[in-house]
This record gives C-alpha cells, sequence and structure tokens, in this order.
C-alpha cells in the first residue's frame, strides 16, 4: 500500500504534467514559439507545400508565391528546430538541399491544412463581410 502524499507534491506533480502537455495561454509556455512558427504565414505554406513530397529550397520558393529567399530560409530554419522539417544537404557543386516533412510535421501540415481550406472555402463569404479599409 502506497503512503498517500502531500499537497505541495500533488500541485507539483500537477504543474509539471502541465507543463510537459503544455499550456498555450500563459506567457511562459514553450508551445509558444512553436505555436508562432506554425501559423505564421511562411509556416503554413511551406507545410503545406511540403504535404505534396521532398522539395528543394528553389521549388519551395516557386511554390509560394511572395516569399523572399532570406524569409524561406529562415522559415524553414525555424520548422527544423521545431522537428517539423527535414533538411538533407548533399555535398555537390552547386549545393543541393531538399526538405521534406518529419512524422510530426505530416500531423501539423494536416491540421493547418484544415485552416486553410476552410478560409479558401468561406473566403468569398469573409470578403463580403470585410469592412472597406479607410
Amino acid at each position: 500500500m502506497s503512503k498517500p502524499r502531500s499537497s505541495k507534491s500533488l500541485v507539483a506533480e500537477s504543474l509539471s504534467a502541465k507543463l510537459r502537455r503544455g499550456d498555450v495561454m500563459a506567457a511562459g509556455c514553450p508551445s509558444r514559439p512553436i505555436l508562432k512558427h506554425l501559423t505564421s504565414r511562411w509556416g503554413v505554406l511551406v507545410l503545406i507545400a511540403l504535404q505534396s513530397g521532398t522539395l528543394r529550397f528553389s521549388d519551395l520558393r516557386r511554390q509560394i508565391g511572395g516569399v523572399s529567399e532570406r524569409m524561406l530560409a529562415q522559415t524553414l530554419q525555424w520548422l527544423e528546430a521545431d522537428g517539423m522539417v527535414n533538411r538533407r544537404a548533399f555535398n555537390t557543386v552547386p549545393p543541393h538541399v531538399e526538405y521534406s516533412l518529419t512524422p510530426i510535421g505530416v500531423e501539423a501540415a494536416e491540421k493547418v491544412r484544415g485552416l486553410v481550406d476552410w478560409l479558401e472555402l468561406s473566403l468569398p463569404r469573409i470578403l463580403d463581410k470585410a469592412s472597406p479599409i479607410d
């Protein structure tokens, strides 16, 4: 028979469990930077573009209209650091680098794809309700 735990250890346990799970509403939650990367304009578009499979940097840039080379590189670095994207560099001249989604990146891409699909389908209603910009 285990001995009863003190209320202090129960609070500590629940806080550590909460930290492991994440609390996106808390200012210090480690999920916040990842959320920022995943839901940034370029992060969403990179995830969706990579759903079709492995792409080179130049192919990604062509697919994602309007993204600068600098922003694409930064976004890919963030998503790679977050474990969403694999970067594979080949030792060739000129440099050849390919990007693909990791298993967790595939999951994230499916989630943001739902939002983008909804947005594209709802765009006429959204634009119809939007106020003109002064």
